[in-house]
């Protein structure tokens, strides 16, 4: 119970009139309800030549005791159905109790029928509100959540743990909102017809409970771990469908297999324990509420049989009690399996939460100032950056003015990259500051600074869509002129028109149906219609072959003009015009200068250009 109390907080106040409407129905139900079995005691005394015992009319008022009035309207109602026996006579009474049976059960049937009408838009209402915030999340979060994280992990808990909330937590809630309502009625019924027989009851309930809540708390143990193994076992999947070629490459098809195949069965067997403990559920709960029917049954007819001359309770009334109590079992054993699969969701929900609850260290300032124009220069100053614990970046000290083309070239893991990562802030510096125009980049909006900058990576990454679609990612409302315009300065264009639908042509996953080339112009064409003053390429060509790396280059040139420049390079041919060439290793910039200084200085320049053929 604490737990459902803890995602009614949670997810519920967004859906308050739903939750209202659903328990007034509820409410009506249960109340009908009462009033469909009631009319068990006047037809089994009319079918048994039984007497009521109601001589006369009882008055009562509402300022008198619960007591008072229960045994006043018990007794009136026995007395009106006696006279109308008398005058109408037994079998008309027996057709109008029926009747009533039958509305009283059409309107309980009616507000159940609400009662769910009502919650419905609650169960996927949230279930569609979780997966809204874990995909915003996601996309919130800094880059160095992603590289700690496995993919398929992160994608398992957006999809099978939101799933396994929806199915078990979300489908619970029609238990938790309806039972306990009829539950807390049907005993206070079950007090005024006879508190003893109630009383004796309860004695036996805390041992079903106790042995109902052992069984859960180990069922959400064994689910958060099949929850987990499941993760890694997509992590896997999404690991080997993106090596494919690797993994045939070096014939390691059969590894991969037992790999796949030992977690694949180790998520077997947890689920196998799981599902054990799952359904146990039903038949414990069943043998429980059977072993309390026999013993208020016993209990209830000594009652009866031993009364001495006192009337605690008719036989009439005793079998009404025993139906409200056998309709109370149900309601308990719901709530009991609903606490099972509150259980098993909540393992889900802590995984979800994990990312939900994640903090994101890329924050904009409060105070952050908009920055809609770059009018002087980017500034390095004294920059020190570390991923974990030894320094990527050492007292970097760089000025790129306005309109220059700055390079940046080195050995791999010099920190090239690193260091284009910063300008946009994928990642915060630990010490010293990057400015644009004087103003420190972490005291700008964040859309406001990266919409200053337009980036063209080594690996060209585009969607499942239309080239249309993905040359205007980003951009809003854009038009089919400016479109073909940036990609005829890209080079795309013609191989654009050469496909069937032309710009409405979709390229496949990642841009699976072209070349290397064409996908890099296209993401160049993007970068051209967003009309970045910053550009930041990261070695755009260096894997390209020369035909396409011409192609390419000349786009990159177009693109590059009266535009402020950031190039990290491997292929230093491309570089050669840059203003200035900064040349990096270790973390630190130990060169910089033009292409002619920096030969002339035989350091380490000259020996990364000794190695490249120009």
């Amino acid at each position: 119970m604490k737990n459902f109390i803890i995602l009614v907080r949670r997810f519920l106040p967004n859906y308050k009139r739903y939750v209202l409407g659903n328990i007034i129905c509820n409410v009506l139900s249960t109340i009908f309800s009462l009033f469909s079995f009631g009319t068990i005691i006047p037809i089994l005394q009319i079918l048994f030549g039984m007497e009521s015992g109601a001589k006369e009319y009882i008055d009562w008022s509402f300022s008198s005791s619960m007591g008072e009035i229960g045994a006043a309207l018990k007794n009136n109602v026995s007395f009106y159905i006696q006279q109308y026996i008398a005058e109408e006579g037994a079998s008309m009474t027996l057709l109008y109790l029926g009747l009533f049976l039958v509305v009283m059960t059409f309107l309980k049937t009616g507000t159940a029928f609400l009662a769910g009408y009502f919650l419905t838009p609650i169960q996927y209402g949230v279930l569609r509100d979780l997966r809204k915030s874990l995909f915003d999340k996601v996309l919130s979060l800094p880059l160095s959540f992603f590289s700690e994280e496995h993919k398929g992990d992160i994608i398992a808990r957006m999809t099978t743990d939101v799933a396994e909330i929806g199915n078990s937590i979300m489908s619970s809630l029609e238990s938790m909102f309806k039972n306990p309502i009829m539950v807390v009625i049907y005993f206070v019924v079950l007090v005024t017809i006879s508190w003893q027989l109630t009383v004796f009851a309860l004695l036996l309930l805390p041992i079903a409970g106790g042995l109902i809540g052992y069984i859960g708390k180990t069922l959400k143990k064994k689910s958060l771990l099949g929850q987990t193994q499941t993760g890694q076992m997509l992590s896997q999947i999404e690991e080997t469908l993106g090596g494919l070629r690797i993994i045939k490459a070096f014939n390691a098809e059969h590894k991969v297999s037992a790999k796949f195949e030992e977690i694949n069965d180790t998520v077997r067997k947890t689920f196998i324990k799981m599902n054990r403990k799952y359904i146990l559920a039903h038949p414990v709960s069943e043998f429980l509420g059977t072993f309390i029917i026999v013993a208020v049954l016993w209990y209830g007819g000594t009652l009866i049989l031993n009364t001495e001359g006192r009337t605690i309770i008719t036989a009439p009334e005793f079998i009404y009690y025993l139906v409200i109590f056998y309709s109370i079992i149900n309601p308990v054993k719901d709530i009991s399996r609903a606490s099972y699969t509150i259980q098993k969701g909540m393992a889900s929900l802590e995984r979800v939460d994990f990312i939900l609850n994640t903090e994101n260290n890329i924050k904009q300032r409060p105070d952050a100032i908009s920055l809609p124009k770059f009018n002087e220069k980017i500034e390095f100053q004294h920059v020190f950056f570390k991923y974990t614990d030894n320094w990527v970046l050492n007292d970097i000290n760089l000025t790129i003015k306005k309109g220059q083309t700055v390079a940046l070239v080195g050995q791999s893991g010099s920190g090239k990259s690193t260091m284009v990562d910063l300008v946009p802030r994928f990642y915060d510096i630990q010490e010293g500051s990057i400015k644009i125009d004087d103003v420190d980049v972490r005291d700008i909006k964040i859309h406001d600074l990266r919409g200053l900058m337009g980036n063209v990576n080594q690996e060209a990454i585009l969607f499942n869509d239309t080239f249309f679609n993905n040359i205007t990612f980003g951009v809003k409302n854009p038009t089919m002129e400016d479109v073909v315009a940036a990609a005829k300065i890209a080079n795309a264009h013609d191989f654009i028109m050469a496909t069937p639908d032309g710009y409405n042509t979709n390229i496949g996953d990642r841009g699976g149906k072209l070349s290397g080339g064409q996908r890099q112009r296209i993401s160049i064409a993007r970068a051209i219609l967003k009309n970045p003053p910053i550009l930041i390429l990261d070695e755009a060509t260096s894997a390209l072959d020369t035909e396409s790396e011409k192609l390419v280059q000349e786009a990159i040139d177009n693109l590059m003009k009266n535009r402020t420049s950031i190039i990290v390079a491997h292929r230093l041919s491309t570089i050669k015009n840059a203003d200035i060439i900064c040349v990096m290793h270790d973390g630190v910039i130990v060169e910089q200068g033009k292409h002619d200084d920096l030969i002339a200085l035989n350091g380490y320049y000259k020996r990364l250009c000794d190695m490249q053929s120009f």
